[in-house]
C-alpha cells in the first residue's frame, strides 16, 4: 500500500505502478482552527505500507507523521520515503544558539518508521539523525534522460560537492566531459562567491547538474562565468526554484530547466519511482 503525501501524489502514482501495489485514496483536509488531517479513505490491512512525502513545509512535516500513524494501522511494516526532506541542509548550528534542525526533524520521524529512503540529501550524514534505518538514494543519473541532443556536452557542478552528481548525468548520457566551479561561502555575510572554470565551455552545450536549486543566486552567477556557451540547461534532482529563482536563471541565459518529481513542479521531467522501487 502506497500513502502519498499531498506535496508527492504524483510520485506516489507512479511509485504505485512501478511496484504494481495499491495507491491509497488519501484526503487531505484542514479544520477551521488551522489543523491538518490525513485520511486513508479505503485502509486494508497490508504487509507494508510506504509512505511517500517530501516535507516541503511545516504543514507537510505534520502530515507526514500522521500518515505514519495511519500507516501504522493497517501494514506491518512502515517505510518512510523522502524524496525532498526539508531542513537536510541545517545538518549544523551555524551560529552558537541554533539547533540542528536537520536532527530535530530526524528525531520526530524516527519512531513512526522501520525504515527511512531519502532521495539525494544535501547532506549523507543526515541519516546518522535518524534512530531508523536510512538509505540516501542517488537519482542524479536520471536527468540524463530527458536531456536534448547535446553538442559536445559539458556537465558541471556548480562547485567540488556536485561534480559527482554532475558525472552521474554525463555517465547515464553517455558523452562529455565533467568539471566544477570552485565556489566560496563568507561565514559572516553568507554571501558566495564562485571563481570560473577552467575548462572552454565556447561553442559548447553546458548542463549544471546540481542537488537542489533554491534561489537560483549560484547558479546564475556561475553561469555568468561561462565564455560564449552554445546553450545552458539546468538539471537538478530538487527543483525547488523559491521566489523569482525561474527569472532570475532564465535572465542568466538557461535555455531550460529539468527536475525530478521529487518536487513537483512545472519543471519536473522525469520520476525518480524507479530509484525508489529498487531500494524497496
Amino acid at each position: 500500500m502506497i500513502l502519498p503525501g499531498s506535496a508527492s501524489q504524483s510520485l506516489g502514482a507512479a511509485l504505485a505502478a512501478e511496484l504494481d501495489e495499491r495507491l491509497a485514496a488519501v484526503e487531505y483536509e484542514r479544520f477551521a482552527d488551522g489543523e491538518l488531517v490525513v485520511r486513508a479513505a479505503d485502509p486494508e490491512p497490508a504487509d507494508r505500507a510506504v509512505v511517500v512525502a517530501s516535507t516541503v513545509s511545516g504543514d507537510a512535516h505534520v502530515e507526514l507523521l500522521q500518515l505514519q500513524d495511519v500507516a501504522r494501522q493497517y501494514a506491518e511494516e512502515v517505510v518512510t520515503v523522502l524524496p525532498y526532506m526539508g531542513y537536510a541542509r541545517q545538518d549544523q548550528a551555524f551560529r552558537e544558539g541554533e539547533p540542528v534542525s536537520a536532527r530535530a526533524v530526524a528525531r520526530a520521524l524516527s519512531p513512526g518508521t522501520d525504515r527511512v529512503l531519502c532521495v539525494d540529501p544535501h547532506e549523507r550524514a543526515v541519516g546518522e539523525f535518524f534512530d531508523a534505518p536510512f538509505e540516501a538514494l542517488a537519482a542524479a543519473d536520471r536527468l540524463a534522460a530527458p536531456l536534448p541532443d547535446l553538442v559536445d556536452p559539458l556537465f558541471l557542478g556548480p562547485d567540488a560537492s556536485a561534480r559527482g552528481l554532475a558525472r552521474d548525468v554525463r555517465d547515464a548520457h553517455g558523452s562529455g566531459t565533467v568539471d566544477h566551479f570552485e565556489k566560496h561561502r563568507d561565514r559572516d555575510t553568507g554571501e558566495v562567491s564562485v571563481a570560473p572554470s577552467e575548462t572552454d565551455a565556447a561553442g559548447r552545450d553546458v548542463v549544471l547538474v546540481d542537488d537542489i536549486v533554491a534561489t537560483g543566486g549560484t547558479m546564475s552567477e556561475a553561469i555568468g562565468q561561462l565564455e560564449s556557451p552554445a546553450h545552458v540547461f539546468v538539471a537538478c534532482v530538487h527543483a525547488m526554484l523559491a521566489g523569482n529563482a525561474r527569472s532570475r536563471l532564465a535572465r542568466a541565459g538557461v535555455d531550460r530547466v529539468y527536475g525530478t518529481d521529487t518536487l513537483e513542479r512545472a519543471e519536473t521531467a522525469v520520476s525518480v519511482a524507479p530509484t525508489v522501487a529498487d531500494a524497496l
